[in-house]
Parts: structure tokens; sequence; C-alpha cells
């Protein structure tokens, strides 16, 4: 059973920093996964869910482009947490952040195919 819960987000000013944790992933954790199979995901109001950050097994990172030099994914194995610590947030970084995880590799182009996601935590950057 894979239940994932996120929190940690809020409201900051452009320039700001937010720490997003995510539990729930112990029996994904446990197994090894050759491709992204956890992941932090966003949508923004009107917008597609994106891809916003993904790793593997092996701690082999991706991000979009859009978030790059600004947001660092991590995960404590021994604590099953998936972490998205972001840095010099702006507006439109505004969105709903939700993690995903499957039991096998997934695309981070097509969130569509990941099954397990949280019910999301809202972040929200003034300019």
């Amino acid at each position: 059973q894979v239940h994932l819960v996120e929190s940690g987000g809020g409201s900051v000013p452009a320039g700001g920093s937010l720490r997003l944790s995510c539990t729930g992933f112990d029996d994904i954790s446990s197994t090894y996964c050759i491709g992204y199979c956890m992941g932090w995901f966003r949508q923004a109001p009107g917008k597609e869910r994106e891809g916003v950050a993904a790793i593997k097994s092996d701690d082999s990172i991706t991000y979009a482009d859009s978030v790059k030099g600004r947001f660092t994914i991590s995960k404590d194995n021994a604590e099953n947490t998936l972490y998205l610590e972001m840095n010099d947030l702006k507006p439109e970084d505004t969105a709903m952040y939700y993690c995903a995880a499957d039991f096998i590799a997934r695309s981070v182009a097509r969130p569509s195919l990941w099954n397990y996601w949280g019910q999301g935590t809202q972040v929200t950057v003034s300019s």
C-alpha cells in the first residue's frame, strides 16, 4: 500500500525558500528502480501538470529547465521521505505541488502514467 502525504507548502515572497516533504514511500523506496520512480510535479491553475524533478534509486536526478539551479530533490531512505528544497522562488513557481511514485520507471514528461500521488501542497509566491 502506497499512501503519499506532502507537507511544507506555504506563501512566500519572491526570492524566498520552502522545503517540501513527502512520506509514504515505504514499499517503493525498498524496491530498486532503474528509472525514475519518485518525483515532484506541479500544476498551476489553468495549466497541465508538469514534472519538476525526479530521482532514481541510484540517486540520479533530473530537473525541469525552469527550476535547475534553484530546486534540489533528495530522498532519505531511512526515513522513507522525499524532499524538494526550493530556493529563489519566483511568482511563476506558484502551483499545487505533488509528489508521485511508482514501482516501475515512469517518464517525468508523462505525469498521467504515474500511479501513486499525494494530495498536493500549495506553494504561492508573491511578487
